[in-house]
Order: structure tokens, then sequence, then C-alpha cells
């Protein structure tokens, strides 16, 4: 039985480039799945398709148990959508903002006038709810356009690289909504470029290459395929480094690399921040000065190092695809308050 989100062979070309190349996802009811990748690596263009807004070359797609392609206005009654960029209109309050979403969905007034309060209050946006939304910072904008997204309260969500260019403050306080969200039954698919994002909010990951899915598994899995998580320390002299090889090499889970220019040294490890103070006292009864130690754990970078063999080179945005973003007119979404 498929999931609430399937896709089976999707392939989508722009001229002469593949966004993709026979995807195939499957996302259990309830549950997250971080599609994980490089801009240009086609997850933006799979959410596009999976939402109805581009249409597949071939391929198969069913969101909410309903047929992407057969019936696409059904789908759109059943999803929410908050993209790379805040689709807010900064002429309209927070408040005008939320009723629009509303009307357009058909509520009656009262209705959408009661969604929006609610939803002002869930997202923290109610001092600023009669404030235009060009007064609203980064953040701000990021709430108010995923409230946007709930007012219809969709069993199945979508959410292209929701936390782009927000400040750490503000991402940890929209991890937080998604995690709540979810909580609350509603089945994620969430595009990203970072593994910490995609270590905190999904079940499963997907890791995207060239329009391809390239491997798939949870955050630890993909961790363990990268080397996991290492220790590095940098040594104070180079007489030190015998010693110091001594002490990682009986805490560490693999060969310790060595770094004589450097007097660096790291080796694998396991146990996180419990096992980096064992180094430290260790090296410290041995009487090793260091000038530095630190645990590293692997990035999107050293995922596609280990399993692509090149590096995840940060291209520009799938720009061939981006055409296919409906616009607001500026006449309709003011009618659509009133």
């Amino acid at each position: 039985m498929p999931g609430a989100i399937y896709a089976e062979g999707l392939v989508k070309t722009f001229g002469d480039v593949k966004a993709l190349d026979g995807v195939d996802l499957d996302v259990p009811e309830g549950t997250v799945l971080g599609l994980l990748g490089p801009n240009g690596a086609g997850k933006t263009t799979a959410v596009r398709v999976l939402t109805t807004l581009l249409q597949p070359d071939s391929g198969r797609a069913v969101v909410a148990g309903i047929d992407v392609l057969k019936h696409p206005n059904e789908v759109r009654r059943s999803i929410g959508l908050s993209g790379q960029f805040a689709a807010v209109d900064e002429y309209l309050t927070g408040r005008e903002n939320l009723q629009m979403v509303g009307r357009l969905y058909q509520m009656s007034a009262a209705t959408a006038r009661k969604r929006a309060v609610e939803l002002l209050e869930r997202f923290s946006l109610a001092d600023a709810a009669d404030r235009t939304a060009k007064t609203y910072s980064g953040g701000m904008r990021r709430r108010l356009d995923l409230a946007a997204a709930l007012v219809v309260s969709p069993p199945v969500m979508f959410m292209d690289e929701p936390t782009t260019g927000l400040d750490p403050r503000n991402r940890q306080a929209l991890w937080e909504v998604i995690k709540e969200l979810v909580h609350g039954g509603t089945t994620l698919l969430l595009t990203t470029q970072y593994l910490e994002e995609a270590d905190h909010l999904a079940d499963d990951i997907c890791v995207v290459d060239h329009g391809r899915v390239i491997a798939r598994g949870t955050s630890d899995q993909l961790k363990a395929r990268t080397g996991g998580e290492r220790v590095e320390v940098v040594v104070h002299t180079r007489d030190e480094i015998t010693a110091a090889r001594e002490v990682l090499s009986a805490l560490g889970q693999g060969d310790v690399t060595v770094e004589d220019h450097t007097r660096k040294l790291t080796v694998p490890v396991t146990g996180g921040a419990k096992l980096l103070a064992e180094v430290i006292r260790d090296l410290d009864a041995r009487n090793v000065e260091i000038d530095d130690i630190g645990l590293r754990r692997p990035t999107l970078d050293d995922v596609f190092l280990s399993l692509t063999g090149h590096h995840a080179e940060h291209e520009g945005d799938e720009g061939k695809g981006d055409s296919a973003t409906p616009r607001r007119s500026r006449k309709t979404t003011k009618e659509a308050v009133k």
C-alpha cells in the first residue's frame, strides 16, 4: 500500500537539463521525509511535480491517495505548500494574508477570519497581525507563509527549504513549529541543503544528486556511511603526536590520521560528547598539551563525497523550472480579502 506521498519513475527535462531522472519516493502517513541535496539537485522540481505545479515527462505520483496527474484539483485541496521564498503579499497585513488564503479555498468570510486568528496566535504573530507584511522580519514572513499553508489543515505538507536565510534563533523556532505539526498527524516532505535540519526533523532521508535518489536511510545510517563522528585534536608540539595517537587509538573506532604539518590528529568515534570528555581526560593524564579539540559531525559535503566521490557543488537554483511557479496578481489578492 503506497504511503501518503508516493512517486515512481518521475522524469522531468528542461531543454538539455534532466532535472528528474527516475525519482522514486514513498512517505508513510504521519512521517517526515527529508529530501537532501544541493541547489540544482532536483529537489524543488520534485516538489513542483508532487504539488501539481509541473507535469512530469513520465512517471507516476500519488498524494493523499489521489493520482496527481489524473486529479490535480483534488490533490490541491489535500495539501499545503511552503516554498523557498515566503509567498506573502507584502502590501496586506498578516491577518489579511491569512483571510485571503481562506477565501481562495472558498471558506466563508467568518470562517476565514476565525482561522486567521487561530493561526496568528499559534505562530506568535498576533501582536503583528494588523501590520503590513512588508514590515515583518524574515523569520516572521517565514512563519506567516507556513501559517498560510495550514489554513485548511492539510493532511499532507510540502516544505521547500523552509529555513533558508533564517538566523539560528528563527530556524530553531520554525523547527519547533514543524515538529508540532507532525505530532498532530501531518505527513511532511521537507527539502533542505542542511544535514543538521534533516537530522532534527526527518524520520527518513533521501539524498538527491543530479535528479536521482542516490541514497536513503535514517540520519544515523547516512552518518555511518560517511564515517560517523570524528574527534579532531591539535597538539601543541610535534613531540606530543605519538602520545596523542596512542590515546585516540585506544578510544576511537578506526585508524588515526595525522597531519604532521598542522599537528592535527583525527579518529572516527562513537559516543559523542561523553567520549570527547574521556579523550580530554586521557590526554591530560599523559600530559599532552592541546591547542584545539572538537567533535566533528558529518556535513552535507561529507555525505556527498562519501556517496558520489565528488563534493556537493552549490549550483544555482533549478532556474528553468522556476517559470512554473504561479504568481498572484495584485488585483486578485486584494479582491480575495474582501
